[in-house]
């Protein structure tokens, strides 16, 4: 299902051992899902969510602009689900489809890309890839270990920290409790250390980083990405 054979050339099944083996890769699959930094669900023609990995139940589960009711990806009001809808079928039809999504006082916002796995015109079932937006750069587990890489102190870790999270240098001076020059010193070092030209361009490293969820993040209730 998720893999050819190196060589091009079908092998003679052995009775049993083909239907292991799918499902030994199918639950590797879902385990590698489970470690991508994005939300990541799979949906039927009917509507219903066959897959999601570890992050996109977290979201479903915290209901802030989408959730999964009977089986179905809805939006938490009735425009949400309405442009959850309209996408989705336009994926089904062989659409891509970026769809983003705010609440009504503007305060949260969550994109998602409607990804047609399947051509209208094949005979295999349709089926849609959504793959919901990156989380917040510094949740990135990459993001701490790119620290310990550079040899960062804890001090120019924090600093890090905070210029991704946006803040700029007299906000991460009074979070600090330091003064504006300290904070200019620890990003000059950081730029150094980093080998960096500009903050833009540390920033820019940092969103470059592999896409990995950390180890501790919370065990969700359902195995192995099944909805079904």
């Amino acid at each position: 299902m998720w893999t050819a054979p190196a060589n091009g050339i079908a092998s003679t099944p052995v009775p049993g051992i083909g239907h292991v083996q799918q499902g030994l890769e199918q639950a590797l699959l879902m385990r590698v899902m489970d470690e991508i930094d994005y939300g990541v669900l799979v949906i039927d023609a009917q509507g219903r969510l066959r897959h999601a990995n570890h992050l996109a139940r977290h979201e479903l589960a915290s209901q802030r602009l989408v959730m999964s009711q009977g089986g179905m990806l809805l939006g938490v009001n009735t425009e949400l689900s309405e442009q959850i809808q309209l996408a989705l079928e336009l994926s089904l039809r062989g659409q891509r489809r970026l769809l983003l999504l705010k609440n009504e006082a503007k305060t949260q916002h969550l994109s998602l890309a409607f990804v047609p796995l399947t051509h209208p015109l094949e005979n295999d079932a349709p089926t849609v890839l959504v793959l919901l937006q990156r989380q917040n750069a510094c949740e990135n587990v990459s993001v701490r270990m790119f620290a310990r890489a550079q040899n960062l102190s804890p001090s120019e870790e924090a600093v890090m920290m905070a210029l991704c999270r946006g803040l700029s240098i007299p906000e991460i001076a009074q979070e600090h409790g330091v003064a504006q020059s300290t904070v200019r010193s620890q990003i000059k070092a950081l730029r150094e250390k980093t080998g960096s030209a500009s903050i833009r361009h540390l920033l820019q490293r940092i969103n470059s980083l592999p896409p990995m969820v950390s180890a501790l993040r919370a065990v969700s209730p359902v195995s192995h990405n099944a909805m079904a």
